[in-house]
């Protein structure tokens, strides 16, 4: 007969000692809690817990060694109009499950309530029809590793899908595409170094489940945003399923190789909601073991949840139990899992403490104190889909944020939409009007074009409408419209000078989002020419439509990215940690930047206010950079001149009289399907009151090879 004793109310969750395993879990409507060992062939030892301390239900179990399998089953109140969901006929995962394995089978068991009378219990078992929780060692040799902590001004995110990476690599073995392992792998790292990005941002990689609806039109949750454990990495991203601790292990050794790499790993966390849904949803975890205190409900009606996200819930953040569960879950991806940031996925839900979003909120503070986790890069998608919920500019200081605006007005300029100039040099230059006056830098804004969300970039410069046929929705998901395609022909094409405009489009994104102050942000692919034929939602196509078509890739377009990493990464005054002031700057009676008129004059208020005008020149001054050596030394950089032509016209741009001494070179052409051969001598020199075509819709960046004193 198996025995359990008291044990101790924490750590939560399962925690074996090398002995035995202790078992705590939170309810505090939960009249009786019992813990449920389940064997490989299903049969279960059910163990009453025998202690509670401050509602959390605790016992130790000698027995218990890492790979068993287990799950609980809370007794109390069954009634749904008062926000009490408590079925002990259910098996519910630990929230607090270091590893879970197997798939939800959506047979109606699985609810906990009847599918006929949503306010009667459903009495039939669920065990065989849902995951289990798994017990962990933990054990894994870190060796030397430790956090990179790479200067924010330093960073470039790459937004990375761990199966669609490496699913279709040619130099990944079979068996390891589409895991952790095949992440790690040589061909993953040397791809991701020579490209030059300092920070891999993983999609989902907590513990999700596919939705019923998706699998049986023959679909699959492919992004990820459908978690059921916040400590479990997602079990069937490991290469060998069949081991329990494996996506553990696996996930370890991956963030591990990335580090020795050179390269951080922050993850795509949704806190915001679980994958039990609305009222109607499936009872796995959280509904069943305290549905009032882990959810928002509905204050009038509490069979009915608060949806926030669009997703059928919203988890409590005025709860401090849920406040103590997140926070736990990111301690432990920093400290056992060794990540070293986090973006909030709908992050303005997390801020709601009665309704509207609030800055002050117990969330914000408790992340502030942390010692661990304030210490961690932290990205917010600052929106939900609640009322008041957009909130780009509005985080607190210790926050970075996915900058939407940056997004919408650079797609604006480029496909030519009139009266973008003022705002499009407030985003090239770091958005100051959003985050400077909360005492936050530049690198407050995450900048991108693109991401998982939406067109890729060849689609954003392919079609002009969303194809989502393939979702099974009647195309009626995604974003209706394409706020940058100007290209004239829809889809697929062989014309080639539709085809050379689309190069040349792409071209301008990724100019514009490497020269651009703030943190760049570059999705997957995007910098191969990856297309999803028109889909802009692609949540649900597990398969060659999301993945990276790696033999197709557009090796141009990678050498292009590449070049603009590399000079990104070499000239400081291309990623400054400071604010432009427009000032005169050291020696220089220059200031540190300046903007100029397509002819080379300075832009006045009226060549602002201009409605048509697509064009302008930038100079970045080389000595205006604000940062100094190790030995206190002010550092010193090359100017630069960044020429803009949005415009469907070619232009004669104007070098402006700056310097008699400035002699400038061009370095990089949108216009050129090739990389400027930088030791080409033959490459024009150009001074002050001299001129340079533009074509139409490209971006040139010239280099001061002068003196720039």
């Amino acid at each position: 007969m198996t025995s359990i004793t008291p044990g101790k109310p924490y750590p939560l969750g399962a925690t074996f000692d090398g002995v035995g395993t202790n078992f705590s879990v939170f309810s505090e409507v939960a009249e009786r809690v019992e813990l449920c060992l389940v064997g490989l062939d299903g049969a279960e030892t059910r163990l009453d817990l025998p202690e509670r301390s401050g509602y959390v239900w605790h016992g130790y179990v000698p027995s218990a060694k890492a790979g068993q399998r287990y799950g609980f089953r809370v007794h109390g109140p069954w009634d749904p109009r008062s926000g009490r969901r408590c079925n002990p006929h259910k098996l519910l995962i630990d929230p607090y499950a270091k590893s879970i394995v197997g798939n939800v089978d959506w047979k109606p068991p699985v609810f906990a309530h009847d599918l006929d009378d949503p306010d009667a219990a459903n009495c039939e078992n669920s065990e065989p029809f849902v995951p289990k929780s798994v017990v962990t060692s933990g054990f894994f040799d870190w060796g030397d590793d430790r956090p990179l902590r790479t200067p924010w001004d330093e960073t470039i995110v790459y937004e990375l899908h761990v199966r669609g990476f490496t699913k279709t690599h040619p130099g990944i073995p079979d068996e390891l595409r589409g895991t952790y392992a095949g992440l790690a792998q040589p061909a993953s790292i040397e791809y991701l170094v020579k490209l030059g990005i300092t920070a891999v941002e993983l999609m989902p990689v907590h513990h999700f489940v596919h939705d019923g609806v998706l699998l049986d039109r023959g679909l699959r949750n492919y992004w990820g945003y459908n978690t059921v454990g916040f400590f479990a990495p997602h079990a069937t991203y490991a290469s060998q399923i069949g081991r329990p601790e494996a996506a553990a292990a696996e996930f370890k050794h991956m963030v591990k190789t990335l580090h020795a790499a050179g390269i951080e790993v922050i993850l795509d966390v949704v806190y915001n909601h679980t994958a039990e849904g609305s009222h109607e949803g499936p009872s796995l975890s959280l509904r069943g073991l305290d549905n009032e205190a882990y959810y928002r409900l509905v204050e009038d009606d509490k069979r009915y949840y608060m949806d926030y996200t669009g997703t059928g819930n919203s988890l409590n953040m005025r709860h401090p139990r849920v406040l103590q569960l997140i926070m736990d879950s990111l301690r432990y991806w920093i400290t056992e899992m060794h990540v070293d940031g986090f973006r909030f996925d709908l992050a303005s839900t997390l801020a709601r403490e009665l309704h509207d979003v609030d800055k002050l909120s117990a969330f914000f503070d408790i992340i502030q104190q942390d010692p661990v986790i304030s210490q961690a890069k932290l990205i917010a998608e600052p929106w939900d889909v609640g009322e008041g919920g957009y909130q780009v500019g509005n985080f607190p200081p210790l926050w970075s944020e996915w900058n939407a605006r940056y997004r919408d007005c650079v797609r604006d300029f480029w496909r030519g939409e009139p009266e973008t100039l003022g705002e499009f040099a407030s985003r090239f230059t770091g958005s100051s009007d959003l985050y400077e006056d909360t005492g936050r830098r530049p690198h407050a804004s995450i900048n991108f074009v693109t991401a998982h969300d939406g067109f890729t970039l060849r689609d954003l410069v392919s079609y002009n409408e969303k194809h989502n046929a393939d979702n099974g929705e009647g195309d009626r998901d995604g974003e209706s419209h394409n706020r940058s395609w100007n290209c004239g022909v829809e889809g697929p094409t062989n014309d080639p000078e539709v085809l050379s405009l689309r190069a040349k489009q792409q071209r301008n994104f990724l100019a514009t989002l490497l020269l651009s102050q703030g943190i760049p942000m570059i999705c997957h692919g995007d910098e191969l020419g990856r297309t999803q034929l028109g889909n802009n939602n692609a949540y649900c196509q597990d398969n060659e439509l999301a993945w990276i078509d790696w033999p197709n890739a557009d090796e141009s377009l990678i050498a292009f990215t590449r070049r603009l990493i590399e000079l990104r990464n070499e000239h400081p005054v291309l990623r400054r940690a400071h604010w432009f002031r427009g000032q005169a700057v050291r020696t220089s009676s220059l200031p540190d930047i300046e903007w100029f008129t397509h002819s080379g004059d300075t832009m006045t208020d009226e060549h602002w206010s201009t409605g048509y005008a697509q064009s302008l020149s930038i100079y970045v001054n080389g000595l205006g950079i604000d940062a100094f050596d190790a030995a206190g030394q002010p550092i010193t950089d090359t100017d630069f001149l960044v020429m803009f032509n949005a415009s469907d016209s070619v232009l004669e741009f104007g070098v402006p009289r700056l310097m008699p001494s400035f002699c400038w070179r061009p370095i990089v052409d949108s216009s050129l399907a090739e990389v400027i051969d930088e030791s080409d001598d033959s490459r024009p020199m150009l001074r002050g009151g001299g001129t340079i075509t533009l074509e139409a819709r490209s971006v040139v960046v010239l280099r001061n090879e002068g003196d720039p004193q």
